[in-house]
């Protein structure tokens, strides 16, 4: 099964070194990035080996990926918004 990898560089290139930066220094983003890597590792490899699980179970999965890949966004926002403001 052709399986679509999730990574926040290829997702959201142009917010590289935000991201870069929050790794760094910002716990909350190193925190939410490390579960969403996690889950996101987990989901790929049951779709990839195609391995038995309820359908219910991969769609929470992917739903709190999603939800966790938007939490994700917003503290880059509020991050560059606040690099903005500083020019």
């Amino acid at each position: 099964m052709q399986v679509d990898h999730h990574d926040l560089y290829q997702d959201f290139p142009e917010m590289r070194d935000a991201i870069d930066v929050l790794k760094s220094g910002n716990a909350l983003f190193v925190r939410q990035l490390n579960t969403y890597n996690r889950l996101t590792g987990k989901v790929e490899d049951l779709e990839e080996h195609d391995m038995p699980v309820a359908d219910f179970t991969l769609e929470d999965m992917k739903k709190q990926r999603v939800k966790l890949k938007d939490d994700l966004y917003h503290i880059l926002l509020a991050y560059r918004a606040g690099q903005q403001s500083v020019r």
